[in-house]
């Protein structure tokens, strides 16, 4: 058996989560392999939805098993904010989620550490979701971080107050009034407070060694879908540097994130909303200022689900796509709210850069360079409504010739589509 993938191929929000879900029944075990709660996975089904930011989008089917892996770093007090809000709906992940040993907690103090981090910057914000994300990976490489695995030593509650003073004596460098500070509407020491007991809580629930746990159960013919968060062109090395997330959010990443060889990746499933979204600031070549921006951002609830921003929206970005194709090894693509853009008479495609004159289909270093320009091929839209289609052949022509624009473009089938949030409007194409 090899492990399966499904990641986002451009700057997050693609769908994953919904898509996860869809594909659950086929796997044994679901993994997720890097990130934190910055991220946020949406699914709907049966009338009822839910956003998960750490625990896997395969959470809802009892019967599988869950894995929060290694590469993902685990802020409890967030965590435990997810599990209760399962189970109010009666859905009980302690049955069915483990989590590894290895992964590295994200504590209240690096939420100060990323506050004060990103007002520093002035008018050079990244966009962080200030979850503490980046402090806790740069204390996991500087080799000072805690992990989940350290819960059950001894030292654990001393370890944890040298490496918070670090932090506040940081803060205080950077003059930054943390007194005054609220985390999640809360100052920092009632913060702490609530994350101590959210510890005391993780602590009930099952510890592995994920990497033999999973390898394992790929020996014993399980099969594994690993689940990645954020998107291809936020991934800390090939993503849009400095506006990127702090981990690999690429294929690559399933590797270090779960303790997989790379000789056991299997199919690749690159998710990729039909237009382009970007939460927060950073260089986005095709974003729209005006009112097809507008209706976008509107028709396709384009807010983030974990910041509640509004998502800068525009066309969608060939030249990016195939970059993040490259980078993944993608073998399948899954289009998402295509639906969205149902009442649009025309629509653009970025099929080129322009730079200094010469038209290129290859990422460039500085994507935000002012001197690169989208070039644009304007295709006729549906402008009609996609609901209540039974399967790809009774879509409209124009739409289905979309598709094969993109697919023409990428030369990869686009075998899944989304039609809706609910799992119950997806269009399997005909062989998947």
């Amino acid at each position: 058996m090899k492990v399966d993938v499904i990641l986002g191929l451009q700057w997050g929000d693609e769908g994953k989560g919904k898509i996860v879900d869809v594909f659950t029944p086929r796997y044994d075990v679901i993994a997720r392999f890097q990130g934190g709660p910055n991220a946020g996975h949406t699914i709907e089904f049966d009338r009822k939805k839910f956003i998960l930011h750490t625990i896997p989008s395969g959470i809802f089917h009892p019967e599988k098993q869950n894995v929060i892996g290694n590469g993902v770093i685990i802020d409890p007090y967030i965590l435990f904010k997810e599990v209760d809000a399962l189970h109010a709906a009666n859905i009980k992940p302690e049955d069915n989620l483990l989590v590894s040993r290895r992964a590295h907690l994200i504590l209240p103090s690096h939420r100060l550490l990323d506050a004060a981090y990103e007002a520093s910057k002035g008018i050079e914000k990244i966009g962080s979701t200030l979850k503490g994300i980046g402090p806790a990976y740069t204390d996991k490489y500087s080799r000072s971080g805690l992990r989940v695995g350290n819960l059950s030593d001894s030292g654990f509650n001393s370890c944890y107050t040298h490496l918070k003073e670090r932090h506040l004596e940081i803060v205080r460098q950077y003059q930054f009034d943390y007194g005054n500070y609220l985390i999640d509407g809360l100052p920092f020491d009632e913060y702490e407070e609530v994350w101590l007991d959210a510890i005391k809580r993780l602590k009930e629930y099952t510890f592995i060694d994920s990497e033999y746990y999973l390898n394992d159960c790929i020996n014993s013919g399980k099969s594994v879908l690993a689940e990645g968060a954020q998107g291809t062109l936020l991934d800390i090395d090939f993503g849009s540097f400095p506006f990127v997330t702090s981990s690999n959010t690429i294929t690559a990443g399933v590797c270090a994130g779960l303790g997989i060889a790379p000789g056991r990746i299997g199919t690749v499933y690159g998710v990729f909303k039909a237009y382009c979204t970007r939460v927060g600031g950073g260089p986005f070549p095709t974003e729209l200022h005006d009112s097809t921006g507008d209706h976008l951002r509107k028709a396709g609830n384009e807010f983030g689900s974990t910041t509640g921003r509004p998502r800068r929206c525009g066309w969608l970005d060939l030249p990016a796509l195939n970059y993040a194709i490259m980078l993944n090894g993608v073998n399948r693509l899954i289009m998402m709210k295509a639906d969205v853009m149902n009442n649009l008479e025309e629509i653009q495609v970025c099929t080129y850069y322009e730079q200094e004159g010469i038209p290129g289909n290859r990422l460039p270093f500085d994507l935000g360079d002012e001197r690169i320009h989208p070039l644009y091929q304007t295709l006729p839209g549906w402008n009609s409504s996609l609901d209540g289609s039974s399967g790809f052949e009774t879509l409209p022509q124009n739409f289905k010739a979309y598709t094969s624009y993109i697919e023409d473009a990428t030369s990869l089938p686009v075998e899944i589509i989304s039609l809706g949030p609910d799992r119950a409007q997806t269009v399997f194409r005909k062989g998947d």
